[in-house]
C-alpha cells in the first residue's frame, strides 16, 4: 500500500507491506529540490503579507519527480493494492475549462507537467496560509445572519483560508480567470438569495477539489506505472486514521500545528471547527489550526540555539517548568487561533518586556504553544483526556525534545492512555488562566489599534 503526504513544504510517499512494515519511503522538498519556483517554506508570501500562494505546476512537477525516483529505485507499481494519503487543508487548484478532456487522455510515457501545463486557469494557487479574503468572509457571514449563525449552521465561522472564500475572491477580483475555470454548470445560474449562491459555491468548490481527480482515477493509475485501476484511494480523516477514541486528543506538528479531538457534545464557537465524526456518526470531531507552528519553532531555534535542536533541547533542560513566570506569544504571521500577529513577552508581574534571554525565550515559546492548544480546545468542549502527538521525518526530533525536556505533555493530558504524565500538569494549573488573560489583553489591544 502507498501512503502519500501532499503537504505545504514537500510531497512524501511511504510504502508498507501487509504487516504494515515500511519498506520504501522518499520525498521531494519544494524549496530544495525545485528551486526554480523560488518558494520559501513551499509558498510565496506576497507584499501585502496576507496573500500566500504556491505554483500549481510545482506540485505537479514534484509528483513527476517522486514517481521518477520510485521508478529508478525499481519500485514495483504492479504490486500496489491500495493508495491513501493526506493533502494540505484548503490548498485549491483551478482547472481550466476543457481540462477534464486532458485528464481522460493522459499518456503514461510523458511527464504530468508536460501534459497538464496548460490545464490551469490560475498558475499560483492560494493555500491554507492565505489571509486575504476577509471581505468575502464577512459577505458570507452576513448572508446567514452573522459569524455565530454560520458556525451553528456549518460548524465554522468564515475563515480566510477556506476554499469557498478563496473561490469567491477570484470570482470577484479576477473574473476573466474565473470565467475560464471548469466549474459545475449549475453554479453559473443566477439565484436571488445570497445563501443559495454560497451553497452553489460550496458545490463548485467540491467539484474543483475532488470531482475531476476521482472521475479519472483509472487513467491516472496508468501514469503512476501499472497500478491496478481498481485500487482504492481513500484519503482518510486524521481522527479515523490515527484510531482515536472518545476522550482522545491529538496534536499534529507541521508547518501549522493542528489539534483534533473526539466530542460527544459540540459547542459551535467563533473559533475552531466542528465536523461529523468519521468513526461514529452520533458524535463529532473538533479541529483547531495554529498557523505559527514548526516554522516559528525553527526561527526561535535559529535565533536562540544556533540552529541546533540539540542546543534547543539543552536550553529547555536548563529552565524550570513554568519558566519562573515568563510568558510569551510568538506569531510572526497572522495567527488563526487566535487572530494575533507579532511577538509579545510578559514577565512574572504581567508587564510586557521587549526581550527574554535565549533559554527563557525557548521555553516561553514551547509553553505558550501548548497552553494555547489546551485553552482553545476547552473552548470547543474538550475536557481532559488522553493526548497523542504526531510528527514525521525531521519533526520527530523536534517533537521528542519538546516532550522530554519541557514536561509540557501534562498541559493537555489529564488521564487515560497517557496517564503516566499527569504529574506535570500541576505545574501549569495556575499558569493556564494567566496565559488566557494575557491573550485576551493582546487581542483587546489589537482590536483597539484597528478601531
Amino acid at each position: 500500500c502507498l501512503g502519500w503526504d501532499f503537504s505545504t513544504q514537500q510531497v512524501k510517499v511511504v510504502a508498507v507491506d501487509t504487516e504494515l512494515n515500511v519498506f520504501y519511503e522518499d520525498s521531494v522538498h519544494f524549496d530544495r529540490d525545485l528551486p526554480a519556483f523560488g518558494t520559501q517554506g513551499g509558498v510565496h508570501v506576497h507584499k501585502d503579507k496576507l496573500t500566500v500562494t504556491s505554483p500549481v505546476l510545482m506540485w505537479v512537477q514534484a509528483l513527476d519527480l517522486i514517481l521518477e525516483k520510485m521508478k529508478a529505485s525499481g519500485f514495483d507499481f504492479s504490486q500496489v493494492l491500495a493508495l491513501s494519503g493526506a493533502g494540505q487543508q484548503h490548498g485549491s487548484v483551478y482547472w481550466r475549462a476543457g481540462a477534464s478532456r486532458a485528464l481522460t487522455s493522459l499518456l503514461p510515457d510523458l511527464p504530468l507537467q508536460q501534459q497538464l501545463k496548460d490545464c490551469f486557469s490560475i498558475s499560483d494557487c492560494p493555500v491554507w496560509m492565505d489571509s486575504s479574503t476577509t471581505t468575502q468572509c464577512r459577505q458570507l457571514e452576513a448572508a446567514v445572519g452573522g459569524a455565530l449563525a454560520l458556525s451553528r449552521l456549518t460548524g465554522s465561522r468564515a475563515y480566510e483560508r477556506f476554499t469557498g472564500n478563496q473561490i469567491a475572491k477570484i470570482h470577484q477580483q479576477n473574473p476573466e480567470a474565473y470565467s475560464h475555470t471548469e466549474v459545475d454548470p449549475i453554479s453559473k445560474k443566477k439565484k436571488k438569495k445570497e445563501i443559495v449562491q454560497a451553497r452553489k459555491m460550496t458545490q463548485c468548490m467540491q467539484q474543483l477539489r475532488c470531482g475531476s481527480v476521482v472521475d479519472h482515477v483509472p487513467n491516472t493509475c496508468k501514469v503512476l506505472g501499472s497500478i491496478p485501476s481498481k485500487a482504492p484511494l481513500p484519503f482518510s480523516a486524521s481522527l479515523a486514521a490515527m484510531r482515536l477514541e472518545e476522550g482522545d486528543i491529538a496534536v499534529s506538528l507541521g508547518t501549522s500545528d493542528t489539534l483534533f479531538l473526539w466530542l460527544q457534545e459540540p459547542t459551535p464557537a467563533l473559533e475552531g471547527h466542528i465536523f461529523c465524526n468519521p468513526v461514529d456518526p452520533q458524535h463529532y470531531m473538533a479541529l483547531l489550526c495554529f498557523k505559527n507552528g514548526s516554522l516559528m519553532r525553527e526561527k526561535i531555534r535559529d535565533e536562540c540555539a544556533s540552529g541546533s535542536w540539540r542546543e534547543f533541547s539543552k536550553a529547555l533542560r536548563s529552565t524550570e517548568m513554568g519558566n519562573s513566570g515568563s510568558v510569551g506569544f510568538y506569531f510572526d504571521v497572522m495567527e488563526i487561533t487566535p487572530e494575533i500577529c507579532g511577538r509579545h513577552r510578559f514577565n512574572a508581574g504581567n508587564a510586557e518586556v521587549s526581550a527574554f534571554p535565549g533559554d527563557v525565550e525557548i521555553r516561553a515559546l514551547i509553553e505558550g504553544q501548548f497552553m494555547a492548544k489546551r485553552i482553545h480546545a476547552e473552548g470547543l468542549g474538550y475536557r481532559r483526556g488522553a493526548f497523542w502527538e504526531g510528527a514525521s521525518g525531521r519533526k520527530q526530533e523536534e517533537l521528542g525534545l519538546m516532550e522530554r525536556e519541557s514536561g509540557l505533555t501534562g498541559v493537555c493530558v489529564g488521564k487515560g492512555r497517557a496517564g503516566g504524565k499527569v504529574a506535570s500538569f500541576s505545574a501549569y494549573e495556575a499558569l493556564l488562566p494567566r496565559y488566557a488573560e494575557l491573550e485576551r489583553r493582546i487581542l483587546s489591544q489589537a482590536l483597539g489599534t484597528l478601531e
